[in-house]
């Protein structure tokens, strides 16, 4: 049985407890992604749930076809694990991203500057992350701006719950 830290468990409880994985497309969350792309002068932006073994794209705007992939494909598996920003200049030479294949394959990442989703507990639930096939550096602006969009998408998120639990009950009633 694989063994997970403490905190690795507490944060998969809290995506596990906000029941947005298996919700439908949100078409605000798009919006949000497009924003940050377009801020930081990027073809993609993803929003990314983070599971134990799988990424779950709720937006990304420039891929096509793409909603899920196993987590130790993605970059946002491995920089949901830290609480700052997450930022790559250049995969193809960075040793966090070298081996990669979305740096190694066809898909050709190079850029990648990214956000934790940090839920009202605390618990990190997956990125926000801006992505280019050239390699470029992050200003801190651009990061904050990134920041601000990242608490609105857990607002939404955590809202979206609210909302859902305030349905059942007052159904129930």
């Amino acid at each position: 049985m694989d063994q997970i830290s403490e905190r690795e468990r507490a944060r998969l409880n809290s995506l596990l407890r906000l029941d947005v994985i298996n919700q439908p497309p949100n078409a605000m969350l798009n919006e949000l992604a497009e924003v940050a792309a377009l801020a930081l002068d990027c073809p993609i932006a993803i929003i990314s749930l983070v599971g134990k073994d799988r990424i779950w794209l709720k937006a990304s705007p420039g891929i096509d076809g793409i909603d899920q992939l196993a987590r130790d494909e993605g970059l946002c598996g491995s920089a949901v694990a830290q609480d700052d920003p997450w930022v790559v200049e250049n995969a193809e030479i960075d040793v966090r991203t070298i081996a990669n294949p979305l740096v190694a394959g066809d898909f050709g990442l190079r850029f990648y500057a990214g956000v934790p989703l940090r839920g009202s507990d605390g618990n990190n639930l997956g990125m926000l992350a801006a992505i280019d096939a050239h390699p470029r550096g992050v200003s801190e602006r651009e990061l904050t701006i990134l920041k601000k969009l990242a608490e609105v998408v857990v607002h939404l998120l955590e809202t979206r719950l609210e909302e859902r639990l305030l349905d059942a009950v007052t159904s129930d009633a």
